[in-house]
This record gives structure tokens, sequence and C-alpha cells, in this order.
């Protein structure tokens, strides 16, 4: 018998029982490890793990895409940021650019910023 790992289980039990805020929160947060994690081995020139990190925060930004609500004009900014974020991080990627990656972070830390406060806001006003 295989043993789940506590901390995975515990992991998806709270992106099943998260409301959409808090999943977007997740969201922004799994980006900027991403990046991070990808900057780091780039630094250490594992372009490997690298690239792999790269990949996952490409696909954060992907599934932030797709989840944004049609018709709003904050739906299409937030469209046009995590589209551009989403093609600097190939270029870093293509070129092992560590300054594409510092700046694709320093959206990422801004967004994930805001969104903390909007929600801190939206639980007071409730």
């Amino acid at each position: 018998m295989v043993l789940n790992n506590p901390y995975q289980t515990y992991q998806k039990q709270a992106v099943t029982t998260s409301k959409p805020e808090d999943l977007t929160y997740m969201l922004y947060q799994g980006l900027v490890k991403f990046i991070r994690l990808s900057k780091h081995a780039l630094q250490n020139n594992n372009l490997e793990e690298c690239h792999s990190n790269n990949l996952r925060a490409q696909d954060i930004l992907s599934e932030l895409m797709v989840t944004l609500k049609q018709g709003y004009s904050i739906s299409d900014s937030l469209f046009s940021m995590y589209d551009y974020m989403k093609s600097r991080l190939i270029e870093a990627n293509l070129s092992k650019n560590l300054d594409l990656l510092i700046e694709v972070e320093e959206f990422a830390l801004e967004l994930t910023e805001t969104w903390s406060a909007a929600m801190k806001l939206s639980k007071t006003k409730s």
C-alpha cells in the first residue's frame, strides 16, 4: 500500500476547497515561486531546471489567462499583461536571459501584492 504524502494531500484539499479569489492568489504565489526557481537555476547554470521552472511559470500565466471573465476592461488589461509576461518568459527561456526573468518577477510580485491588498479590502467591506 502506497502512503500519500501529507503535504500533497493538504495542497490538493486546499485547492479543491478554496474560493476563486484564494485560488488566484495561490496562482500568483506559484508564479513568483517558479520564476525565482528558474532564476536560481540559471544563476547556477542548471539549464534543465531553469527550463522546467520557466515552463511551470508559463503554465500558470496560461491558466490565469483562461480564467479571466471576458467583457470587462480589467480582464482585457490583465490578459494583455499576462500575455506580455508569458512572451518575456518564453524569450528568457530561449536566450537564458536573467534580466528578463527579473522583469517578469517584478510584475508578478506587484500582481501578488495588489491581489492580496484587494482581498483584504474586500473582507473588511463584507
